[in-house]
C-alpha cells in the first residue's frame, strides 16, 4: 500500500481548468523546453524507436516539438529533431486528463504524425513488451506510487526498449516556498505546506535500478524562469496545472499571504538589476533499460581500470536558464 500525498482526483480538476483556459498555451514554456532537450538526447539513440510512448503527455508537447519545423532555430536541432521524427513510427499519448489530453488535437502536428490518444490514469496504466520507447516529461511528480509506476513502465517496454523521463525534484520552487513559509510565520505565527514535496535524484535511481531497469543515467538540471512578481508566477503555475493538490490541503492562499510574501522574495532571492524574481525549477533527468539482446551488460565489480576519482568527474550536473518574456 502506498502512501497517498497528492490527491489526484482535485488535480484532475486543476489541470482540466487548466487546459480550458485559453491563455494556458503562454504557460507551455516549460513542457516545450523540456520536450526539445528530450529529443535533442534521443538523437543521440542508434536503438530503434518505432513504437512510443508519451506518458503523461500533457497536451502534446512532445510531439508538438517533434512535428513543428518552425522551431528550427539551428541547423543542428533540425537534424535531431528530423532525425528522431523518421525513426518513431507511432506514437501513444496517455494522459489522465481528457481536457489535457485533446487540448492541442486540432493542431497541425497531429497531421504530421501517426498519434493515438489514450485517456488513462497514469497511475493504473499496464502494458506488456509493447513500446520501443516510453517518453514521460513533466508528468510523474504527481504520483503517488512511483515504485510501482517504475515497475509497469519496466514491464511495457520491449527487450532492448529505453525508457527517458524527466519530472521536477528536489527543491524546485525554493525561492517561491520559502518566501510563503516566512511571510506565513509573520502574519499567522505558523506555516503550511504551499508548495508540493519532490523527489530527490537518488531515490529515482533507487527505484529504477529495483524496477530492473539497467544502464541508469540520473541527473539534474536547473531552469531559472524570471517574473515580474509572485503573482504572475503563480497564475502561470496555475494555468499549467501546477498548483498544490496534497491529500491534506493547506487553507486558501490569500492575497494578504502574497502582499506580505512579495516583498521577502525581493530581498532574498530578486534580481536587483532587473527587479524580476527568479524561479528556479530543479529537473530530474532520467534514462534506464529494459536488458535483451543487444543491450550492453555492466562489467564486474573489480573488472576496470578507471578510477573511482574519474568516474566522479564524469559526473555532471548542468545549469541553466529559461528566460521568458512575461
Amino acid at each position: 500500500m502506498s502512501l497517498r500525498v497528492f490527491d489526484r482526483s482535485r488535480k484532475l480538476i486543476q489541470r482540466a481548468a487548466a487546459a480550458r483556459n485559453p491563455s494556458s498555451n503562454m504557460a507551455e514554456y516549460l513542457r516545450d523546453e523540456v520536450s526539445r532537450r528530450a529529443i535533442e538526447r534521443l538523437a543521440f539513440l542508434k536503438t530503434p524507436l518505432e513504437n512510443m510512448l508519451d506518458f503523461g503527455s500533457n497536451s502534446g508537447n512532445f510531439a508538438k516539438l517533434l512535428a513543428d519545423p518552425s522551431k528550427d532555430d539551428n541547423e543542428q536541432w533540425k537534424i535531431d529533431r528530423l532525425q528522431v521524427k523518421n525513426k518513431i513510427s507511432h506514437i501513444d499519448m496517455l494522459d489522465s486528463s481528457e481536457a489535457m489530453l485533446y487540448k492541442n488535437a486540432e493542431l497541425p502536428f497531429n497531421k504530421e504524425l501517426s498519434i493515438s490518444r489514450i485517456v488513462q490514469d497514469e497511475e493504473t496504466f499496464e502494458a506488456d513488451k509493447k513500446y520501443d520507447l516510453i517518453v514521460s516529461n513533466l508528468s510523474m511528480h504527481w504520483i503517488n506510487d512511483l515504485p510501482n509506476v517504475y515497475s509497469k513502465l519496466f514491464k511495457a517496454l520491449k527487450p532492448d526498449g529505453c525508457f527517458m523521463g524527466v519530472m521536477f525534484g528536489g527543491d524546485t520552487l525554493f525561492e517561491l516556498r520559502t518566501s510563503l513559509q516566512l511571510a506565513e510565520i509573520e502574519r499567522y505565527g505558523g506555516l503550511a505546506p504551499r508548495v508540493s514535496p519532490f523527489v530527490g535524484s537518488a531515490d529515482v535511481g533507487n527505484l529504477m535500478q529495483k524496477a530492473g531497469f539497467q544502464m541508469l543515467t540520473v541527473d539534474v538540471q536547473e531552469l531559472v524562469v524570471e517574473y515580474p512578481n509572485i503573482l504572475a508566477l503563480m497564475e502561470d503555475l496555475q494555468m499549467m496545472g501546477e498548483n498544490n493538490s496534497l491529500v491534506t490541503p493547506p487553507p486558501s492562499l490569500t492575497k494578504d499571504l502574497l502582499i506580505a510574501a512579495e516583498p521577502i522574495y525581493r530581498e532574498l532571492h530578486g534580481d536587483k538589476a532587473t527587479g524580476h524574481l527568479p524561479a528556479t525549477f530543479r529537473l530530474v533527468n532520467m534514462i534506464g533499460w529494459r536488458p535483451g539482446k543487444y543491450l550492453a551488460k555492466p562489467a564486474p565489480r573489480g573488472s576496470g581500470d578507471v578510477s573511482l576519482k574519474d568516474a566522479l568527474d564524469g559526473t555532471i550536473t548542468m545549469t541553466s536558464t529559461l528566460k521568458e518574456d512575461k
